[in-house]
């Protein structure tokens, strides 16, 4: 199969839509979330309750865990979507050529409820004493971010703004917090990608950085040569994305735009949080995005079928093997 990154050309700098996640202007913010998520399906969110002192310690921690020796990581190596993942195990782009891409991570599962934070593979706390509770503070912290938010694309859908909760979806909802950690001594090649393109399979994705560039959005995922353009980075803002999962939710009114980092030879690192809804929950067109005109173009599924096909897409088990000894 052809190789994607020889048809795709970078054309500058893009300017996504800010929106202010405290504005008591509610409609006013939820129409700018629908002109955003319907343009671009990429906004900056900013008054979202994460504060520099607090993201500059989470950071930290993660450098932390990154920088142990491999064995330590080898160690918590991913089970149940959680743990782990070294270099090179993940490819997002199956279309793409490349070994795998060029990052290392870390999944938090939800913390919902006991048994689901049992399965999370925490580090020692001999060896990274405040690592666990700084990180579990987070996921807080970007939940409540991120379900302020789910109120208000409801109201940008022609919702009741507790639309998500009466469907389900925050009913124990499928969160997961993603510590990234991108080398830069791999250079800035452009054959080897640090995460190749991809849209993010869920609801909504909540990303902070460091500030190092290198996230690239292809608003138009069918066109051919795909075009590329970089997502600077914002002092204080958050970078929100919409999932496949809303794209399918919404027959295809939002957009899940196609996204990539490419390496700057700088080291790099991200936290990723993604919203999903409870396993069982049924993934069908909103009533406000269809009509006899524009019938549901996708049948109703589940969304724990829908996210575990994703994933096997996505992971390869003898690649995670073999990058793990």
């Amino acid at each position: 199969m052809k190789d994607m990154a020889v048809t795709a050309t970078v054309t500058g700098t893009l300017n996504l839509p800010i929106i202010d996640l405290s504005s008591p202007h509610r409609f006013s913010t939820a129409s700018s979330i629908r002109q955003a998520c319907v343009e671009y399906g990429f906004f900056y969110l900013v008054n979202h309750g994460v504060d520099e002192d607090f993201l500059n310690q989470a950071f930290e921690e993660s450098a932390k865990f990154f920088s142990l020796p491999i064995q330590h990581k080898i160690n918590l190596r991913r089970k149940d979507y959680r743990g782990y993942t070294p270099l090179y195990a993940e490819k997002l782009d199956t279309t793409s050529l490349s070994q795998g891409d060029s990052k290392e991570s870390y999944y938090i599962g939800p913390l919902t409820d006991a048994t689901s934070v049992r399965l999370n593979p925490w580090p020692s706390q001999e060896l990274l004493p405040n690592w666990r509770p700084t990180l579990e503070s987070f996921f807080w912290k970007l939940m409540s971010a991120g379900e302020k938010l789910l109120s208000l694309i409801a109201l940008s859908l022609n919702l009741d703004e507790n639309y998500f909760d009466k469907i389900s979806a925050l009913n124990k909802h499928e969160c997961f917090l993603r510590l990234l950690r991108y080398p830069g001594e791999l250079g800035s090649n452009e054959e080897i990608c640090g995460a190749s393109a991809h849209s993010d399979y869920g609801m909504i994705t909540l990303l902070l950085t460091n500030g190092v560039p290198g996230l690239q959005i292809c608003k138009d995922k069918l066109k051919q040569p795909q075009v590329w353009e970089d997502v600077p980075h914002v002092e204080g803002a958050m970078i929100v994305n919409i999932g496949d999962m809303m794209e399918r939710w919404t027959n295809c009114l939002y957009q899940s735009a196609l996204h990539r980092v490419m390496p700057t030879g700088k080291e790099r690192y991200s936290v990723a949080f993604f919203m999903d809804p409870p396993s069982d929950c049924v993934v069908e067109c909103f009533e406000s995005c269809c009509s006899e005109s524009s019938p549901p173009r996708f049948p109703p599924i589940r969304s724990e079928d829908y996210l575990n096909e994703k994933f096997k897409l996505t992971y390869d088990s003898e690649r995670n093997l073999q990058c793990s000894i």
